[in-house]
């Protein structure tokens, strides 16, 4: 069963996102209007170290007005590889710089209403080269234990969908009972 659009009109635009009024056509037969948030895509850097740790910030988000440790994010530039741009974010917010970083998980966090793309990628090796250059990110950088981040997220000390994306993906990674 596939929706079929028959006509789309921008309502409003920034850099950031627009605002889609699609003109539709249901599987049923049904005629409407739907309305599509269109986002930039997403990188997302889960560092970890050799004692695995992962290294998290500490952050504010205006939109909810709440706190919460969250992964190294930021949007993707026009043009720029998701890879690339994970790495940029990480070294611009944290400092620290990416030895090896590969793919970890796709998502696309709200299928239904926006058409954004998260890439999470996993960085190894990270080396730290000096202070995060982006100076309103976070309060703070932290290496937290992994094993300690379910209960984080239990506790609402981890919100952020992405993080928690990126988190449960690499908890999944790990044996059930470490050897």
């Amino acid at each position: 069963m596939r929706w079929q659009v028959t006509g789309r009109r921008l309502a409003f635009a920034t850099p950031w996102l627009g605002v889609w009024f699609l003109d539709v056509e249901r599987p049923d037969g049904t005629a409407g209007e739907y309305h599509v948030v269109q986002l930039r895509d997403l990188a997302v850097v889960a560092a970890v170290d050799e004692t695995d740790r992962v290294l998290m910030m500490w952050r504010h988000r205006i939109a909810t007005d709440s706190w919460g440790w969250e992964l190294p994010m930021g949007l993707v530039e026009d043009g720029e590889d998701p890879q690339a741009a994970g790495a940029r974010e990480l070294e611009e917010e944290t400092g620290w710089q990416p030895g090896t970083i590969s793919p970890l998980i796709y998502a696309e966090p709200a299928g239904g209403i926006t058409n954004t793309r998260h890439f999470l990628f996993r960085a190894d090796g990270c080396v730290q080269v000096g202070a995060p250059t982006e100076r309103n990110e976070s309060d703070r950088v932290a290496w937290i234990p992994l094993a300690e981040l379910r209960g984080m997220i239990e506790r609402r000390e981890v919100v952020s969908g992405a993080t928690i994306v990126g988190v449960l993906s690499l908890l999944l990674g790990r044996p059930a009972h470490p050897a």
